[in-house]
């Protein structure tokens, strides 16, 4: 039992020494982030601005939704008053509730190129795909922006994620994002997770990368010709991470991707227990199968489970409850660093209590995610496979 306990403890401080490494790396890579910003921020875009398709693929409706629509067509591009953008919403089912919206977008805003294609096809297990395949038929512009339904956006979002396109050898811009939770602390703990915990990882990704190698379903801005040198949408209709596929094939031509200056906002769902468990799942699950090196590493990077642990095997001596603290106030710092310096979210300090809870769910996930392939999508089922769905029967 002795040797039992002393083996734990040194895995553990082992996890507390590379816990601490990598959230020195997280705050590293966001001052990176944030100088680059600064610099990016000071200069205007001069070279002209192409025209630009934005596709949205739709199924149901989202926390405010129609505020989220809204703010595509607020848009200074590429000057205050031009409307050189065309936005398309794809739905499969012409009931879909979310059509309701888009209608009501298209009263407000006669003005503005606003199309609602009904896609009925059905090319593979990714149905946000299929629809976006069907929606590129009718797209008037050489270059895209997909981006998910429930992101906002502010005026200055279509200009400045165009701009690095201008670089032909940039291939895709993509954003990071922080979450508006609603008050259940299942939709809290989702949002605390993004501002503290996922960007951070993006970020460190970029800067020991040297590059972005994936992109972000926030914002996904690329040429129509380079998603034609990759296979078109129908190259990934079948793929659980689409938004991660799309980056990761557009790298694979020899291009870059672009990490924005600019943060995009989402309205999260009032999720109760098991909708916030079942969504972290299939997000564990698609990263894992996406990049299966980079998940398992995740397991050198729960800071306070390990110091816990060690306080624990050290029963309680007074060097691990200074390991705990030191390894806390780290942890803390990344949070403060990525979700209020980097993403601006107002909404960090007042969460911030939930941090250790998110930490240890966190680590439950990431272990459950082993157990199985199954994931829970908009209501269907999947089977997961080498990053591929296969729908299961219902």
């Amino acid at each position: 039992m002795h040797l039992i306990a002393r083996i734990t403890q040194l895995v553990a401080v082992f996890g507390c020494v590379s816990s601490s490494i990598y959230y020195l790396i997280c705050l590293w890579s966001a001052a990176a982030f944030v100088r680059g910003r600064q610099a990016d921020r000071s200069v205007r875009p001069t070279k002209t601005l192409p025209p630009v398709s934005i596709l949205k693929p739709l199924k149901g409706t989202d926390p405010d939704i129609y505020e989220s629509f809204r703010s595509h067509c607020l848009q200074d591009y590429p000057e205050p008053g031009s409307h050189e953008y065309e936005i398309i919403f794809g739905v499969s089912d012409p009931a879909d509730p979310a059509v309701a919206s888009v209608e009501r977008l298209q009263q407000e805003f006669p003005d503005h190129a606003i199309r609602l294609v009904v896609c009925p096809e059905t090319l593979g297990a990714n149905l946000k795909v299929s629809n976006l395949d069907q929606m590129l038929r009718v797209a008037r512009y050489q270059h895209l922006i997909v981006n998910d339904s429930d992101i906002h956006v502010e005026r200055d979002y279509l200009r400045r994620v165009m701009a690095p396109l201008s670089d032909p050898a940039a291939g895709m811009v993509t954003c990071l994002y922080r979450g508006i939770a609603a008050p259940t602390l299942g939709s809290r703990l989702e949002a605390l997770g993004i501002s503290t915990d996922f960007c951070a990882g993006v970020l460190v990704a970029r800067r020991l990368e040297g590059a972005l190698n994936f992109a972000l379903g926030s914002t996904l801005a690329f040429r129509r010709a380079d998603l034609e040198r990759i296979g078109g949408f129908r190259a990934i209709v079948d793929f659980l991470a689409d938004d991660y596929e799309l980056g990761r094939r557009i790298a694979g031509l020899g291009l870059k991707v672009r990490l924005s200056d600019v943060v995009v906002e989402t309205h999260l769902p009032a999720y109760d227990a098991p909708g916030f468990l079942a969504h972290q799942l299939r997000w564990a699950r698609g990263v894992r199968d996406a990049r299966p090196a980079g998940y398992f590493g995740l397991l050198t990077t729960f800071g306070l489970m390990w110091a816990l642990i060690n306080l624990l095997a050290a029963h309680a001596a007074t060097w691990s409850w200074a390991v705990l603290g030191a390894v806390a106030l780290l942890r803390v710092a990344v949070a403060l660093t990525v979700g209020k310096t980097v993403l601006e979210d107002r909404q960090v300090l007042k969460f911030l209590w939930l941090l250790p809870l998110r930490d240890l769910i966190a680590v439950a996930v990431w272990a459950a995610s082993f157990a199985g392939h199954t994931v829970t999508w908009r209501g269907d089922r999947f089977q997961l496979k080498n990053g591929r769905l296969t729908r299961m029967a219902s």
